[in-house]
């Protein structure tokens, strides 16, 4: 297996949203929260200051354009008033009142919009990937797409064909669930598609809208978590199989793991005011058994290289910053310190999603590399499945 990667395109979402913002619209909208002395401890341990948003965050907090009581339930709570003896006035009064309650935006309101953002961010990383490879869009044979949070049929890989355009006889491989995965895992399926024709040019385009999950009504600790974790983005890179000019990292291995019976650890839940992101906190404890079976995987690849063996770059998503430390404290003694250093400083402005290894590429580039340096890829993703990948910078 030998693919080659052109420079990876990003971008982040334009809107700042700041943790101070955050946190006062939590104060303001539970008051009565009992976690709420602790929210400032809380906002300090994520490490998060800021983060890119598509929208601003008044899209995901403004109440619906309608009100809490619509047109079938304002009818029967009219009929019901009315049973009960009040007079016309009253049941007006009544009525009134229960309208001008606000409700939270609907699926509709909350989707619609971001669907659109997602189109555009990843449409503008395709064409900025297509540019930093030398090639145009007549040259793209297969496009692979992810969009996890802003479910849409067609999806964005007809979008992108239209929009870019693409040739009709483009293969399109929708991916739309790889969320955290979908960075690592379409740089392996481009992978297998230019080994099977080294001719082949593929352009992997991952566009997330992540800032969907905020959803202010939730009172819970754990949609705390959620409302500062997530940042907008989108990424694109290009997958050639054969070295070009701009070619800057060569892929020499994929490897793959999936733990069974853990699909309850995080979810999505789609409700009448939207899409929710559903952790459980024995999620984290998962990922490690991932991260340990992704170490036996490399040792079991170098253990007859007749020296000892460790990568120079350590670009991962593993879903936040305690499984990087668990990463740190069971690698292998004689690994050089600084490994993460790329991974960490991605998280310092949100969790990505499905957008962060190749944002985390970006980094490690933008930075500079020797050529040769050995690099791995890794990210783990609800389900609980993780790929990795190896490689080394040209």
């Amino acid at each position: 297996m030998s693919a080659y990667l052109s420079p990876p395109a990003v971008i982040h979402g334009e809107h700042a949203v700041e943790t101070r913002q955050i946190l006062a619209e939590v104060r303001g909208r539970h008051p009565q929260a009992p976690w709420l002395p602790r929210i400032e401890g809380i906002a300090a341990s994520t490490g998060i200051t800021t983060r890119g948003w598509m929208l601003p965050l008044e899209a995901a907090t403004a109440p619906s354009s309608g009100n809490g009581l619509r047109t079938p339930r304002a009818e029967a709570a009219r009929e019901a008033l009315a049973r009960g003896g009040f007079t016309d006035q009253e049941v007006d009064r009544a009525i009134a009142a229960l309208e001008a309650v606000p409700a939270p935006q609907t699926v509709q309101e909350r989707t619609a919009p971001a669907w659109a953002a997602v189109q555009e961010y990843g449409e503008r990383a395709a064409r900025r990937a297509l540019r930093s490879a030398g090639l145009d869009t007549t040259d793209v044979d297969c496009l692979i797409t992810s969009h996890s949070t802003t479910p849409a049929l067609p999806g964005l890989d007809l979008s992108l064909l239209n929009r870019l355009p693409l040739r009709g006889d483009a293969l399109l491989l929708p991916a739309t669930q790889w969320a955290c995965i979908a960075g690592t895992r379409s740089l392996a399926l481009a992978a297998d598609l230019v080994a099977a024709d080294p001719d082949r040019v593929v352009l992997a385009v991952i566009s997330e809208a992540l800032s969907t999950t905020y959803q202010p009504a939730d009172d819970t600790l754990e949609s705390l978590i959620v409302r500062l974790l997530f940042a907008d983005t989108a990424v694109a890179v290009v997958v050639t199989g054969r070295p070009r000019t701009e070619s800057v990292l060569r892929l020499d291995a994929a490897w793959h793991h999936t733990l069974p019976g853990t699909v309850d650890l995080h979810r999505l839940d789609t409700r009448a005011d939207g899409t929710h992101f559903v952790m459980d906190r024995r999620g984290p404890r998962a990922v490690q058994q991932t991260v340990a079976a992704m170490w036996n995987w490399l040792r079991t690849r170098h253990q007859d290289d007749g020296h000892p063996w460790h990568p120079d770059l350590l670009l991962a998503h593993p879903g936040g910053t305690r499984v990087l430390e668990y990463m740190e404290q069971t690698m292998p003694d004689d690994w050089p310190a600084g490994l993460l250093a790329h991974s960490r400083d991605s998280y310092t402005t949100g969790n990505r999603g499905g957008a962060a290894v190749l944002d985390i590429l970006r980094r490690a580039y933008d930075a500079g590399q020797k050529t040769g340096s050995r690099t791995v890829l890794y990210a783990a993703a609800p389900g609980l499945t993780a790929t990795a990948l190896e490689g080394e910078w040209l």
